[in-house]
């Protein structure tokens, strides 16, 4: 199995602060534009190993009003064990 890691991608849409976590093997400034256009809509969601699959460019997104795309590793998650509500 891939190692698979989470990234937090932070853009704006139209002036307007988006957020949201992306589960991807790699990430990096080219594939967090692509991923910022997915979720604002203008881009398609590749399907699982659909490698050929032309890629929003950074200059297409920002066409479409997406901007100050940033992305980051998710922070992991600390299970706390043995809490109770």
């Amino acid at each position: 199995m891939k190692n698979n890691e989470l990234f937090t991608i932070n853009y704006q849409l139209h002036g307007k602060p988006r957020s949201f976590i992306v589960r991807a093997a790699r990430m990096n400034n080219a594939e967090a534009w692509h991923w910022a256009s997915c979720d604002a809509g203008v881009a398609v969601i590749p399907r699982f190993g659909q490698n050929n699959l032309k890629r929003v460019s950074k200059p297409m997104a920002e066409k479409y009003g997406i901007t100050d795309v940033r992305w980051c590793s998710a922070a992991a998650i600390q299970w706390a064990e043995g809490v109770t509500s």
